[in-house]
């Protein structure tokens, strides 16, 4: 099946950048989306719900005027999440807006709705649905979304226990439509791979986190850049559901990161916090496993280039890969 047009044609490199909580505002949206990726955010970013509006009206704004005098620019689109939860009082509200604003890509988390998928076709638009299972994967489709964002084991924030070649592949059984791939991609081989396992995109959060136009501090930044895979602590404790996170910005926060309790599911709370004093995402940063590629704070557009230069080199060496010899013996 071919991709819907606010997916091909329109990028340096297959990649989505996953809305990232706090972190992603207009400054790092731009950026990636005239890098060539596809930038994103989520609508709670905005705050007060009223600056929903600008940001909008800003990131438009400056990808076009940026396409305007650079005619040979690859400028993606751009994406806004929304959390489809009882517990976003503001859902209702940002859809206004982003029906208003026609937003091309709208990334659904945390339950499927038809009537949202209604109103992003209303004007054209269309849905991506994140899972973490094949079974949510086939309600998601079931309700109307467009395509699967594949959150595999190993990824930032919010994420799953699947390999992504399982989830991938049990995927890809039934539904030909787009299909992302997220789970510690953060290297352009990495790229490479989700697409030869089947994903249309790579989807990546945690290497944009540390780039000079991510809204995260300083230190955050550095700790990313500092950190491994083994430096991921994969727990629910913050917002009710199982995430990755840092390990050091768990003890900087006064917790032992190998006993954190379980938390109860039914308190999830993703705006500003979670279920202890220490906040998601402002106090406990998340992050996936992938880090360990990053080895330096980098612009956006550096940060693409990069990947870009990694990924071709990948596609070189398995060009000129000799094939497997035939391992089953021939009769002589």
């Amino acid at each position: 099946m071919a991709l819907p047009a606010a997916l091909s044609g329109r990028f340096s490199l297959p990649v989505l950048g996953s809305p990232l909580f706090i972190a992603s505002g207009p400054e790092l949206v731009i950026a990636q989306c005239q890098a060539g990726v596809v930038g994103s955010f989520p609508a709670l970013n905005a705050r007060p719900a009223s600056m929903l509006t600008d940001w909008l009206d800003r990131i438009a704004e400056e990808n076009a005027a940026y396409a305007a005098a650079n005619a040979d620019a690859v400028v993606a689109p751009f994406a806004v999440n929304q959390i489809v939860h009882r517990s976003n009082d503001r859902l209702e509200r940002d859809m206004d807006v982003i029906v208003q604003h026609k937003v091309p890509i709208v990334i659904t988390s945390l339950g499927a709705r038809p009537e949202i998928n209604e109103a992003v076709h209303s004007y054209g638009g269309i849905v991506l649905h994140d899972v973490i299972n094949n079974e949510f994967a086939r309600k998601a489709i079931e309700k109307g979304a467009d395509g699967i964002i594949a959150v595999a084991a190993g990824a930032g924030g919010h994420a799953g226990t699947q390999s992504p070649f399982a989830l991938v592949q049990e995927i890809r059984e039934w539904f030909e439509g787009p299909l992302m791939l997220s789970g510690a991609i953060a290297h352009g081989r990495s790229i490479l791979a989700a697409q030869a396992a089947g994903a249309d995109l790579a989807y990546i959060g945690s290497a944009f986190l540390s780039t000079k136009e991510s809204n995260t501090l300083s230190d955050y930044k550095q700790m990313i850049v500092d950190s491994t895979a083994k430096d991921i602590v994969y727990s629910n404790l913050f917002t009710g559901v199982h995430g990755n996170y840092l390990r050091d910005s768990i003890v900087a926060a006064g917790l032992d990161p190998n006993n954190l309790p379980e938390s109860d599911p039914s308190a999830m709370n993703f705006g500003s916090g979670g279920n202890t004093s220490a906040k998601a995402w402002k106090d406990i940063w998340g992050s996936g496993q992938g880090i360990g590629a990053i080895k330096e704070t980098l612009t956006v557009a550096d940060l693409v280039a990069l990947l870009r230069r990694q990924y071709d080199d990948a596609v070189q060496a398995l060009a000129n890969t000799t094939p497997a010899p035939d391992l089953v013996a021939q009769p002589s």
